[in-house]
């Protein structure tokens, strides 16, 4: 809770200097943070003012303004992707142990009752 002496800094334009920006554009273009969540973590309040920087001081193209390219950067596209592919591989793990341990129940069935349960394949 925030103390009533406490008051909440208002930035003007005048307060950001170009090192600040370039370390911005830099979090940004190498995939750490979309443009918005830099705007919220350094407590920049223009809606636009981090894409302005981007696009007059950024090394990728950010003049058109397609979301899915300002939110996600290479290195973001590639921790999605990472994340997809670990569960992708999380699936296929559980069906190989499904399959270890209901081959051996379906062997028995088979046995018992005398007629096959597996559907054969195609040639």
């Amino acid at each position: 809770m925030k103390k009533p002496d406490q008051k909440k800094v208002k930035r003007s334009q005048r307060d950001y200097t170009l090192a600040f920006k370039l370390q911005i554009i830099e979090e940004v273009e190498r995939g750490d943070l979309s443009y918005k969540q830099a705007q919220k973590k350094y407590g920049i309040q223009g809606i636009s003012t981090v894409l302005v920087w981007l696009r007059k001081l950024g090394k990728l193209d950010w003049s058109v303004p397609d979301l899915a390219h300002m939110s996600n950067t290479p290195n973001q596209k590639i921790k999605e992707l990472e994340a997809k592919l670990a569960e992708a591989e999380k699936r296929v793990f559980w069906a190989e142990e499904k399959a270890k341990l209901l081959d051996p129940l379906i062997d028995v069935a088979e046995g018992e009752f005398g007629f096959e349960i597996r559907k054969k394949s195609l040639p």
